[in-house]
């Protein structure tokens, strides 16, 4: 049976915005691991089109990056989105039942399914869906943006903890 696990970025304050808290290479190496070890991706609409910037090659980019890129590409996502019409390679998009999509994935899969974006996060966290949530936090205060936990807070129960890669 595969987890389903909610984990971004985010400010000590809470809020979520990936052009203010860029990972250090260690980070990233870290975040480029997690990619490659997945068993798949669910985005909402609004992250699956951040994150389709890793589709296509980019002259710019350095070995870590491409190394994400691969990873990105090569992993299934599920798409939720009830505006789009199509997604692009290795995606399903999911437009009804999002909770019965979920539970079948989670009943047919194994390994972790990470969950991509703060508002799907909620939708699925009202469903009771989310097995594990991972909070990377950043030593910034932003004071402002969309916040981690788009609604009431989940009860957690701390697991562990591990300093970030520096």
């Amino acid at each position: 049976m595969a987890k389903l696990v909610f984990g971004m970025n985010q400010s000590l304050d809470g809020y979520v915005d990936h052009l203010e808290m860029r990972p250090s290479p260690a980070l990233f190496r870290h975040f480029i691991e997690d990619m490659r070890n997945l068993t798949g991706s669910v985005y909402g609409r609004r992250m699956y089109e951040v994150m389709r910037y890793w589709d296509e090659e980019r002259p710019e980019w350095d070995a870590d990056e491409r190394e994400f890129a691969l990873a990105w590409r090569s992993q299934p996502k599920w798409v939720v989105s009830r505006s789009l019409k199509s997604v692009g390679p290795n995606a399903t998009l999911v437009s009804d039942d999002i909770e019965a999509v979920i539970i079948g994935l989670k009943a047919r899969l194994v390994g972790e399914i990470e969950v991509a974006g703060p508002e799907l996060a909620r939708s699925l966290t009202d469903l009771g869906l989310i097995d594990e949530y991972r909070l990377y936090f950043h030593p910034i205060v932003l004071g402002r943006g969309k916040p981690f936990f788009a609604g009431p807070r989940p009860p957690l129960r701390l697991v562990s903890t591990d300093p970030a890669p520096a």
